[in-house]
C-alpha cells in the first residue's frame, strides 16, 4: 500500500522557514547592501570577511548537523534554529563593530546551518517521493524565492517609510535609523515563523521510518563511495558561486548603471522575484523532462549571462540589455538551485541517508561561502566603483559556471538514463 506524503502545509511551513532563517545573513545585505556598507561603515573585503566567518562555522556545522536528520524529526530543530537565528538579528541592529559583527555571522553560520539545514532537504525529499523530485525541490528554491522577495519588496517599503528625507538627499544617520527597522520587523516575522513551525509543521509514520536509531562509520563510509556524492559537490559549488555573485548586482546597479539606492534596492528585489518564477517553472517541467539535463541548461544559461556583463557590453546606456542579462544570469543561477539537490534520487543516495550524505556534500558545496565574498570584494575594491572591478567578478563567475557545467553534463550522462 502507497503510504501518503506529508501534506503541502507542510510544505508551506518548510518553504517559510527555509528562506526566512536567511534574511538576515543574506537577504537584507544583498538587496541593501550599499547602505549596510555605509551603516557599518565597511568596504566590501570586511562584510566578505563577515560572510567568510559565516561560512567557517558552517562548514563544522554541516558535518555535524547532517546526521542529526537521520536521528531527530525536523519540526523543534527548525523552530529553535529559527529563534536562534532572530536573536542574532536583534544583535545585529545594534551595528556592532567590525569584530562583533564576525561574531554575529559565526553564529548565524551555527543556527542557520547546524540545526536546520540537513533536516530541510530530507523533508523535502520525503515529500517529493519516489516521482516528484524536481517538483518538491522547484516548490521549496521557488516557494524560499517568493518568500525572499516578499521579505524584500517589505524592507524597501519599510526603508522608504521611515526615511524623513529622499533617498537621494538622505543623510547617513537617517538611513541607518530607516534600515534598523528593516531589520527589527524581519526579526520579529522570523520568531513568528518558528511558533507557526513548532505548533504545525507536523510530522506522520511515513517520516519515522526514514530515521536511523544511530550513524555509523558504514553509513558514511557508504556515502563517500557514491560517484554522485562527489559530482554533486562539485556542482553545488560552482552553483552557488553563481548565487552568491548576485548578491553585488544592486551594487552594479548603483555604481555601473548609476541609480540610487533606493532604485538599485528594487532591482535586487526584482531578482528575488525572479527566483520563485524559475524555480517553480523548472520544478513543473524537471519530471516531465530529464531533470539532469535541466541542470546543464541551467549552467548554460549561467555561463551566457556571465558572459554579458564580463564583456563590459552592459553600460548605463543599455538599460534593456542590463535587465535582459539579469534575466539570463538569474534564471540560470536559480535554476541550478532548484534542480541539484533534486538529482540525488536518480544518483542513486538513499533516503535514510540523506542527511549524512548533505552534510558531506555541502561541506565542499558551500565552501564559497568562505571565499566568494572575500574574493569579489577584492576584486571591487581594486577598482572601486568602478565597472572593470564588476566586470572581473563575472569572469569569475563565468568560469565557475563552465566548470559546473561539465560536471553537470557527466552527472547527466551516468545517471540521466
Amino acid at each position: 500500500m502507497k503510504e501518503a506524503k506529508p501534506s503541502w502545509f507542510y510544505l508551506l511551513l518548510l518553504i517559510l522557514s527555509g528562506e526566512a532563517i536567511f534574511i538576515l545573513p543574506f537577504v537584507l545585505p544583498r538587496v541593501f547592501r550599499p547602505t549596510v556598507l555605509d551603516v557599518l561603515e565597511l568596504d566590501n573585503v570586511q562584510l566578505g570577511l563577515c560572510f567568510s566567518v559565516y561560512g567557517l562555522v558552517a562548514m563544522v556545522s554541516y558535518v555535524l548537523g547532517g546526521p542529526l536528520a537521520d536521528k531527530y524529526q525536523p519540526r523543534k530543530l527548525i523552530a529553535i534554529a529559527l529563534w536562534m537565528t532572530a536573536l542574532g538579528g536583534f544583535l545585529f541592529a545594534q551595528y556592532p563593530d567590525l569584530w562583533m559583527l564576525q561574531m554575529v555571522y559565526g553564529w548565524w553560520g551555527f543556527t542557520t546551518i547546524f540545526l536546520f539545514w540537513a533536516p530541510m532537504i530530507k523533508a523535502t525529499r520525503i515529500w517529493g517521493g519516489a516521482d516528484s523530485q524536481g517538483k518538491a525541490f522547484g516548490f521549496l528554491d521557488g516557494g524560499r524565492g517568493l518568500t525572499g522577495a516578499l521579505f524584500s519588496l517589505l524592507g524597501v517599503v519599510v526603508f522608504s517609510l521611515f526615511l524623513s528625507e529622499p533617498p537621494d538627499v538622505a543623510n547617513l544617520d537617517d538611513r541607518k535609523e530607516a534600515f534598523t527597522y528593516v531589520i527589527y520587523v524581519a526579526s520579529i516575522i522570523i520568531v513568528l515563523i518558528g511558533v507557526l513551525v513548532w505548533f504545525f509543521m507536523k510530522t506522520d509514520e511515513t517520516n519515522q521510518e526514514v530515521t536511523l536509531e544511530r550513524i555509523s562509520w558504514r553509513d558514511i563510509k557508504q556515502v563517500l563511495k557514491l560517484p554522485s556524492v562527489w559530482l554533486l559537490m562539485v556542482i553545488i559549488l560552482c552553483g552557488y558561486v553563481g548565487y552568491k555573485i548576485t548578491d553585488i548586482i544592486s551594487q552594479y546597479a548603483e555604481e555601473v548603471m548609476l541609480y540610487n539606492q533606493v532604485d538599485s534596492a528594487k532591482v535586487g528585489t526584482l531578482l528575488q522575484f525572479l527566483r520563485p518564477t524559475t524555480g517553480i517553472l523548472f520544478g513543473l517541467i524537471a519530471d516531465r523532462l530529464r531533470i539532469t539535463w535541466l541542470l546543464v541548461v541551467s549552467f548554460i544559461l549561467t555561463l551566457i549571462g556571465g558572459l554579458f556583463f564580463a564583456s563590459g557590453v552592459i553600460a548605463p546606456t543599455t538599460t534593456l540589455l542590463f535587465f535582459i542579462s539579469v534575466i539570463i544570469i538569474a534564471a540560470g543561477v536559480y535554476a541550478t538551485r532548484a534542480l541539484y539537490f533534486g538529482v540525488m534520487h536518480v544518483g542513486k543516495i538513499p533516503l535514510v541517508l540523506t542527511g549524512t550524505a548533505v552534510g558531506i556534500i555541502s561541506l565542499i558545496g558551500y565552501t564559497p561561502d568562505v571565499f566568494a565574498g572575500p574574493a569579489y570584494g577584492m576584486l571591487l575594491d581594486a577598482h572601486p566603483g568602478e565597472e572593470i572591478g564588476h566586470q572581473n567578478v563575472f569572469w569569475m563567475l563565468s568560469f565557475f559556471a563552465l566548470v559546473g557545467g561539465v560536471a553537470a553534463f557527466i552527472y547527466h550522462r551516468n545517471y540521466g538514463k
